[in-house]
């Protein structure tokens, strides 16, 4: 059983989520989150100390599962090649399909964390990009180094722009704004629920494609 802290804390937390994932973490004020709790106006500061110690807590504590899942993915694609190469889609999936099943993960994800953690790349705020890109900064590099390996003939700086592109375009994808603005401009007849059971499917496929397309001649010049 939990303790009457230990479920404040909890709640909290889960509130805390959804309301930066929905507004932001500038415009999401302790007053709200505690009020979506119910529970009194200082527990942030009793559990947590203040509102960007309680940011930083969720997020750690999600990236460092997610993250963990991204590495042990990588390490049984690396295992069963017996040191080989692997294929550009293999490292693609255990890095940003390992992401994107998180919106079926309750305990860890769900589309609330995913919309927030799209907002940490897309948003001015310093914080919480500071906050993901140091959880994630090493794991991001391994990921790197097994495309370097993966494509050989394209350049490291190219390889590192195109990440940083799928990082992009993926950000946005779950940050939840793509989505929304595609339903509210009428620009998608689709029914909202099998768009976002295609989403991954669809956002692999579109990465995949970026990834492998062929060099510009002005590229190429540029990256001897």
């Amino acid at each position: 059983m939990y303790s009457k802290d230990k479920k404040t804390y909890e709640k909290l937390m889960d509130c805390a989520e959804k309301i930066f994932a929905e507004k932001g973490y500038d415009k999401a004020s302790v007053r709200e989150i505690t009020a979506a709790a119910n529970v009194n106006l200082a527990s942030i500061h009793y559990h947590f100390g203040s509102k960007e110690n309680l940011l930083q807590e969720l997020l750690n504590r999600k990236l460092e599962w997610l993250n963990q899942k991204r590495l042990i993915a990588l390490k049984n694609l690396e295992s069963k090649s017996k040191n080989k190469a692997l294929k550009p889609s293999q490292i693609l999936e255990a890095f940003f399909g390992t992401l994107l099943d998180m919106l079926d993960e309750k305990n860890y994800g769900g589309e609330m964390f995913l919309r927030l953690l799209g907002r940490s790349t897309l948003e001015p705020n310093c914080l919480i990009s500071s906050i993901s890109s140091g959880k994630n900064n090493a794991v991001t590099e391994k990921f790197r180094d097994a495309l370097f390996k993966a494509l050989p003939n394209v350049p490291k700086n190219e390889i590192v722009w195109r990440f940083h592109f799928m990082v992009g375009a993926t950000s946005y994808a779950i940050s939840g704004s793509g989505l929304d603005k595609l339903f509210v401009t009428a620009e998608v007849s689709e029914v909202r629920s099998v768009s976002k059971r295609l989403l991954k499917k669809r956002l692999m496929s579109f990465l995949l494609g970026g990834l492998r397309s062929p060099m510009n001649s002005f590229l190429i010049g540029n990256n001897k």
